[in-house]
């Protein structure tokens, strides 16, 4: 009779591992990737170790617990974006269904999708030197949604408190709790009607009713673009080349230019507010690099970028829009505004002056 090794610790777990031991700049994402899991499953086979599972409804823990944290780091990410904000989590607000919600705050500016949402972790790693704790949330395919790091500032006892009350009865995850269900993209309709679509596009009133629209008409993002209007000779949408991800961002750090960053994935999006200052590239990755907002950008996995106009009751509003190779919308550039305020001029001038290039 073949003997059991009853303390045999899981294939993956042996696999993560031995894959970081000879590979300990590889960021847990890329590994998942080539391990061919996900990065939910190999940061749970760190459970009773380093990471616990908690158990939380997510309106109620986002609404009530996040905030004690204090300032956190908060970061959210697609395959080709990565955007970090510090700050605190103020102003919570979920819907009566609460699966769409938001946090509005100067720095940490949130429009969250909870039908996504999955799985939860508090974790404590060894990083530089330190340890540093985190909470961090993923999708129902094991894909991370967000992630909440803390920074010196943070209410570390909180933290604390949070991974002992909210600890799961199962530690780990087992592998019919992963959906391998894909979402299929959005497909492109072969038969819009274009002056009808354009005609609506310029009765636009609000940035925000430009979804619905495209929604209306059934049109892709990247696909709207393309049907956008021309009138007076305005081009409402124009593809341009993808350098004008580098000079829009230097021309707003030489003119102080505060501006709003958007990324998002299918369960978060987030928001930038403010001046940017320090560029910064780094082989493939061209980077932001200021004390509370950090931008990464993976040049190389851009497919293209669109100039944008969309008219409101406040003026037209411009925007940069950057897409990848599958035609998905990964970070959007506009001027800082709000509802009942015009675009920032300077940041028309440098839609201008990237409009002549």
């Amino acid at each position: 009779m073949k003997d059991i090794k009853v303390n045999e610790e899981p294939t993956l777990k042996k696999q993560w591992i031995k894959f970081k031991a000879e590979n300990p700049k590889v960021r847990i994402r890329d590994a998942a990737e080539i391990l061919n899991t996900s990065e939910a499953e190999l940061l749970a086979t760190g459970c009773n170790d380093t990471v616990t599972r908690l158990d939380v409804n997510f309106s109620d823990f986002l609404t009530n617990e996040i905030p004690r944290l204090g300032k956190v780091k908060a970061l959210t990410r697609n395959d080709e974006v990565v955007h970090e904000r510090n700050g605190e989590y103020l102003n919570p607000s979920f819907g009566k269904n609460a699966h769409v919600g938001l946090f509005v705050g100067e720095d940490i500016d949130l429009r969250v999708f909870l039908n996504h949402w999955e799985f939860t972790f508090a974790v404590s790693e060894f990083a530089r030197g330190s340890e540093r704790f985190s909470i961090q949330f993923f999708s129902k395919d094991g894909s991370a949604i967000h992630k909440i790091y803390l920074i010196k500032e943070s209410n570390t006892e909180a933290f604390l408190k949070i991974k002992k009350s909210y600890k799961h009865h199962i530690q780990g995850i087992d592998e019919n709790e992963i959906s391998s269900k894909k979402i299929d993209p959005v497909k492109r309709n072969e038969n819009p009607n274009k002056e009808k679509f354009q005609q609506d596009w310029l009765n636009l009133k609000d940035t925000h009713a430009f979804f619905p629209l495209m929604k209306k008409h059934g049109v892709t993002r990247l696909q709207s673009l393309e049907l956008a209007p021309n009138k007076d000779g305005i081009k409402y949408a124009k593809k341009v080349s993808n350098d004008v991800i580098k000079k829009s961002l230097k021309k707003a750090a030489e003119t102080n230019t505060p501006i709003m960053v958007f990324v998002g994935n299918k369960g978060m999006l987030q928001i930038h507010t403010g001046p940017v200052k320090k560029l910064l590239e780094m082989k493939e990755w061209y980077n932001i690099m200021d004390a509370d907002f950090n931008l990464h950008i993976k040049i190389n996995s851009i497919r293209e970028c669109w100039l944008v106009k969309k008219p409101t009751s406040d003026g037209d509003v411009n925007s940069i829009e950057i897409f990848n190779f599958k035609e998905e919308l990964v970070c959007t550039f506009f001027g800082k505004r709000k509802p009942g305020i015009p675009e920032d001029s300077n940041w028309r001038e440098i839609i201008n002056e990237m409009d002549l290039n």
